[in-house]
């Protein structure tokens, strides 16, 4: 499982429900998007949202390891950096598929039922840096892991919005690595709440509120 728990994460399959999220595609392609523009979407959201919810994750895990354990802090400074409230909402919501799983697969775990615990409800990047701590990954494991669900995520909903060739998803995967490698470098290094990087994409945020207010979607955001 530990060689095996990294790839679970970041696996867009997991039974938490991902697949109602287009990590912003959605509302980006009726804002106008081109296909040929979703590399461009990729990098801006490594070197933003990504490293966000990538430390935010680590500095969960962390807090897992600690007696008590506390969830607090990391929830509240992620709550502050994401101020659009449709995608906080969002996160809480696939926050709690992430709970789920974790209840199943260790319910008397002291992460998950510090995670239970937590009100309001747990934003994603915190439950999934509580179920890291139960499938036992490292720091730097949960940082891929998070960043590499935001490419795949991206890249998966892109076949459903903007049909065209699999194969350029992947190739968009490859051509981001090199930023995706440093928004694992840069979430890594946050070493407490209070410095959690606040990279707020405003754009993204107002398709956000946008798209939250449509009948007609794909996807929750």
């Amino acid at each position: 499982m530990g060689l095996l728990a990294p790839l679970l994460l970041g696996d867009g399959r997991l039974p938490v429900g991902a697949y109602t999220y287009s990590a912003g595609l959605e509302p980006a392609v009726v804002a106008g998007l081109a296909r040929d523009r979703i590399p461009a979407l990729l990098r801006a959201r490594l070197h933003t949202v990504a490293v966000t919810e990538a430390a935010a994750a680590v500095l969960a895990l962390r807090a897992a390891g600690r007696n008590p354990v506390d969830f607090g802090p990391v929830q509240r400074a992620l709550a502050a950096r994401t101020p659009a409230a449709p995608q906080r909402e969002t996160s809480a919501t696939l926050g709690r598929g992430v709970l789920r799983l974790a209840r199943r697969l260790a319910p008397d775990h002291p992460a998950v039922t510090a995670l239970a615990a937590l009100r309001p409800r747990p934003l994603r990047p915190v439950a999934l840096g509580a179920l890291g701590a139960v499938l036992e990954v490292s720091e730097e494991e949960l940082a891929h892991a998070v960043v590499y669900d935001e490419l795949q995520t991206v890249a998966s909903a892109a076949l459903k919005l903007l049909p065209g060739d699999p194969l350029d998803s992947v190739a968009w995967i490859l051509a981001a690595e090199p930023d995706a490698a440093s928004a694992v470098t840069a979430a890594l290094a946050v070493r407490d709440p209070d410095r959690l990087p606040a990279r707020t994409a405003p754009l993204t945020e107002r398709w956000a509120l946008e798209h939250a207010r449509r009948e007609r979607r794909l996807f929750l955001a």
